[in-house]
């Protein structure tokens, strides 16, 4: 019996073009789960089988646990001091083995042995198709629809299969069996049953690797990708950035007469691409990434990392686009926060900001109208701003001299320090919230300190509010921020019909 079992090893291992060692592995695996049958309780079983004989042996053991730790698994486990004193030079890890009858080869017969061999062969020969697949180092995963499988798509590329969720298929396509299918391999997941690896045709890297494959001189070195943001099947942008003075980043990509972008539009179901150079400086990156509109002036916010893009009123819808896709594929793109607004709304913006920072500056450091326009046209808008400017940088400023921005500036710590000690410590003076603001529905507490830096600390003061006080406050949308003035004034209208 021995010698068949020799031959059977030979046999699937020839079949399958899988190792003698994991056959033989199998073959012990299923040997051990036949013993335990002949055991009460949970033990644990191992068989060995000797390669060249086909000569095994079978042992129970137990793993040696620290005495402090106690036995999770009396029937698989052993504290140490119980096993030193069967082997003294023994560690906690270890294992302590006795020899048992083995189950004679005739008997695994049954199913379960069998099925045990026969499922460890297909698990080594999967994830030896895998490995051999993934070795070759592809990033894109071309094969055929083989069969949906709940919402997803099973593609097949010789003998390994990928799996495309509905969620990462482009929106108006319609796959059918037998269709070809290129993806981008997303990652590789053993844990699953059939398709272990997950596939992408939305995802902005599967973009970014169509262009690599159809433009050489990215994989030169000579061009980068150096982000992309899309609307799967509908629109999308990529910044590129050329390394070399002589290459054309845009001209590139596009090819003659369109041949390059449009090889990609075409696998992507008609999905338009606008090409955009990458620059280091944001704002020309922003203006870039919002074309074909053309920007008038552009506001940077760095703290809340968003700009104000005014544009013409004929370019406003352009910079927005069909339903906000424009600005939002540009900021993807960007990493920026970006407010398209016209010049009205801007210069209404500028004024709100130009009367706070006024009121502001007035106040904490008391300081007339005049001063305080002097300091907001050369540009500060805060208080940290005049305390910690380089002085050389305020002895610039005409109007004022030196004793005067000392003055200031000690003025500016001092109001810094004050609201710091207000804040933290809670002293006589500070600035109470009312419970009816605390407690109003819809207001989320972060907002609160926000609020009262801004001199809001009742509902009344927040239902006195104008919708462009609050979004400069808050950094809200217009429409939460309408939404949560409303919901403070309906005090005032309750009871009224």
């Amino acid at each position: 019996m021995n010698r068949e079992m020799l031959m059977l090893v030979d046999a699937i291992s020839r079949e399958k073009n899988v190792e003698r060692d994991v056959v033989f592995g199998a073959v012990e695996s299923a040997l051990a789960q036949a013993t335990k049958k002949l055991h009460q309780g949970d033990v644990d079983i191992r068989v060995s089988v000797d390669r060249d004989s086909g000569d095994y042996e079978t042992f129970r053991r137990w793993h040696v646990v620290p005495d402090e730790a106690g036995l999770q698994l009396p029937d698989q486990e052993i504290l140490l001091f119980e096993a030193k004193e069967e082997m003294s030079d023994i560690e906690v890890g270890e294992y302590i083995e006795e020899a048992v009858d083995s189950v004679p080869i005739g008997r695994i017969g049954a199913m379960a042995a069998k099925q045990v061999i026969l499922q460890k062969i297909r698990d080594a020969e999967r994830e030896m198709l895998l490995n051999d697949f993934m070795s070759r180092g592809d990033k894109i995963f071309v094969g055929t629809v083989k069969r949906l499988d709940k919402g997803d798509i099973i593609v097949e590329a010789g003998r390994v299969e990928g799996r495309l969720r509905r969620s990462e298929m482009i929106a108006k396509e319609n796959l059918r069996n037998g269709d070809r299918v290129r993806a981008m391999i997303m990652e590789v997941d053993l844990t699953l049953r059939g398709a272990p690896i997950i596939l992408s045709r939305s995802a902005p890297e599967f973009m970014i690797e169509l262009f690599r494959q159809e433009v050489p001189e990215i994989e030169q070195g000579l061009l980068e990708i150096k982000s992309c943001a899309r609307d799967p099947g509908s629109r999308a942008k990529i910044a590129v950035l050329s390394h070399d003075k002589r290459v054309d980043p845009i001209g590139t990509c596009v090819g003659v007469r369109g041949t390059r972008v449009n090889a990609v539009t075409n696998e992507l179901a008609g999905e338009r691409v606008d090409i955009v150079l990458w620059s280091e400086d944001p704002a020309q990156f922003v203006i870039g990434a919002l074309a074909p509109a053309n920007v008038s002036s552009i506001v940077v916010d760095e703290e809340k990392h968003a700009m104000d893009v005014v544009v013409d009123e004929e370019n406003l819808a352009i910079a927005i686009g069909r339903g906000g896709q424009n600005v939002r594929l540009a900021s993807d793109l960007t990493g920026w926060k970006i407010n398209i607004m016209d010049a009205n709304e801007s210069a209404q913006k500028q004024a709100v900001e130009t009367d706070a920072s006024r009121k502001l500056f007035m106040e904490k450091l008391d300081v007339d109208e005049e001063i305080a326009d002097i300091l907001i046209a050369e540009g500060f808008n805060s208080l940290e701003e005049v305390a910690y400017v380089p002085i050389s940088e305020m002895l610039e400023i005409e109007a004022f001299d030196e004793d005067t921005i000392n003055e200031l500036r000690t003025r500016a710590k001092d109001a810094l320090l004050t609201m710091e000690i207000a804040k933290e410590e809670g002293v006589e003076g500070a600035p109470q919230v009312s419970q009816d603001l605390h407690d109003l529905e819809g207001l989320d507490p972060e907002l609160i300190p926000k609020l009262v830096e801004a001199g809001v600390n009742t509902r009344d003061d927040l239902a006195d509010l104008a919708v462009d006080e609050l979004t400069e406050i808050t950094g809200h949308s217009a429409d939460d921020a309408k939404a949560l003035i409303l919901k403070a004034r309906e005090h005032w209208f309750a009871g009224q019909e």
